[in-house]
């Protein structure tokens, strides 16, 4: 039988009385004491549990040095000694993994509590590609997972797959011999969880539309991605449409509340169906809803292409590139469709009669105030992108995490409601984050609709909002801002499922 480059990890630290090992740390390792016998037989590793004492004599046979802690070259050395050879790079992202009092080395309960994390891992993984759910992987599921995920490859090179792991010659692979290969091993980027949990276009709160940070192979060859780009603008369209109200009353909140002009809710819905009937509460939607297609076609192809500039060949970005990339994109994409924003703002503020379309009043901005009008709040505007990409992003890998760790038992599909729950808290944070910076962008954007305003900067506009009102009024429009953000998201997500389903394009 051919034998796991891996087995010795397992097999050959066990002592040879003949114990059938079991689970490597399924119900969890014993972190006290020390490691005990100096034979690879003693006394005290045979009492010991079965699981016990196959970690104990693992981290005696890596602890090189004999000093009760695992550094970089301790592993190196002793998985070296074990048959497996892992890079640098790779061992101290095991070190780092598991190294919580951040001393660069892993004592005993460190190291066992890296091993019952990551083989919990291991065990998502094993279980999502056991598509027939008998205990075992053959080349046939290989094939259909990683296809799945968009990777063409041929049963022959599964079989390659396979025997790098088959350590008793059955062209299939276990529990065993899967935790075997893999335990020891930073598995950083797991297909399935990574398919579950990477952000997609299947809600939008009306600010900042959500592009997917990755699309695979397969969906870029077979035109799948622009499918999934007009089923999120669509959607997109739909919910901000239905949230409109709730848009136009935050933007007056943001420009015209103060302590003397104290705008509630529902006197602000009063004022605007006074002032211009019930139509005028869909003011400045339809820039709104026109300004999608462009943002997100700019923000994708940005996207592609600084992923090359980062010279990244993963189909997976790591998270640190994720934020580079997605805060790049959104700048670009909003400094190329900004005009809009501020046409959006100023058709939200208008009276009745003041324009007659978006054109007519994109003239007589350009016409009394010049084009450098149609930029006013742009550096507020680049600045928010920052905090809201960076909050966003912590925020739903700090959740995705959690759910992970403490949910995610016999799959690492979290379902509809965990993944729009997930995504709306993050959104929702990263808006909070970024809020009074669009206010200030907002209330510059506006300058112009008050006849005779004076200009002002960026930090004047701070200064004087935080005199006059406090840093409360740095949230005015918060309430309307918020209360849309469960319509939008909920609107969005049914548009968007129905829309895929319309395009030909298959949920997973």
């Amino acid at each position: 039988a051919r034998r796991s480059l891996a087995s010795p990890v397992v097999s050959g630290v066990l002592c040879p009385c003949g114990s059938p090992h079991g689970s490597a740390v399924e119900s969890g390792g014993s972190g006290g004491g020390g490691v005990g016998s100096t034979g690879s037989c003693g006394r005290s590793l045979c009492e010991a549990s079965e699981q016990d004492r196959r970690l104990r004599a693992l981290f005696q046979k890596l602890d090189v040095n004999r000093d009760g802690a695992l550094c970089i070259h301790d592993l190196a050395v002793g998985l070296g000694r074990l048959g497996l050879h892992r890079s640098e790079l790779d061992l101290r992202k095991i070190v780092k993994a598991g190294d919580k009092d951040l001393d660069g080395q892993l004592d005993f309960e460190e190291f066992v509590h890296y091993l019952q994390d990551h083989e919990k891992k291991l065990r998502l993984v094993f279980k999502s590609l056991d598509k027939k759910n008998d205990g075992r992987i053959d080349a046939q599921e290989i094939v259909q997972s990683l296809r799945d995920l968009g990777v063409k490859i041929s049963e022959q090179q599964a079989e390659k797959i396979l025997k790098s792991m088959d350590k008793n010659g059955t062209m299939t692979i276990d529990w065993n011999e899967w935790r075997d290969y893999h335990l020891l091993h930073p598995v950083e980027n797991i297909p399935e969880i990574i398919l579950y949990w990477k952000h997609s276009t299947i809600f939008d709160v009306g600010e900042n539309l959500t592009v997917p940070d990755e699309f695979t192979v397969e969906e870029r060859q077979t035109g799948m991605w622009w499918r999934h780009l007009v089923a999120g603008g669509g959607a997109g369209a739909v919910s901000r449409t239905c949230t409109a109200p709730l848009d136009r009353l935050k933007v007056l909140m943001q420009v015209h509340a103060s302590r003397s002009n104290n705008m509630c809710i529902i006197g602000g819905f009063t004022q605007m169906i006074r002032e211009g009937g019930p139509r005028s509460l869909w003011r400045g939607n339809g820039i709104n809803v026109l300004k999608i297609a462009p943002e997100s076609a700019i923000k994708f192809m940005a996207y592609e292409q600084i992923k090359r500039f980062i010279g990244t060949d993963q189909e997976m970005l790591r998270i640190h590139e994720r934020l580079l990339a997605g805060s790049l994109a959104g700048a670009i994409a909003q400094s190329s469709i900004y005009p809009m924003e501020v046409l959006k703002t100023r058709m939200a503020l208008r009276k009745t009669g003041q324009y007659s379309g978006m054109l007519d009043c994109a003239k007589n901005i350009l016409a009394k105030e010049g084009m450098a009008a149609f930029y006013k709040g742009y550096i507020p505007n680049m600045l928010g992108i920052i905090p809201y990409a960076g909050i966003d992003l912590a925020v739903y890998e700090t959740l995705k995490n959690t759910w992970l760790q403490r949910y995610a038992v016999n799959s690492a599909d979290p379902g509809v409601f965990v993944l729009l729950a997930c995504g709306t808290i993050s959104s929702t944070c990263g808006q909070l984050a970024s809020y009074p910076l669009a206010l200030v962008r907002t209330r510059m954007q506006a300058q112009a609709s008050v006849e005779g305003a004076p200009e002002v900067t960026m930090r004047g506009l701070f200064k004087h909002i935080l005199k006059t009102e406090g840093a409360f009024g740095l949230y005015r429009g918060l309430a309307p801002n918020f209360m849309k953000v469960i319509p939008a998201v909920s609107i969005s997500y049914v548009v968007y499922e129905n829309l895929k389903m319309t395009l030909g394009v298959d949920s997973r």
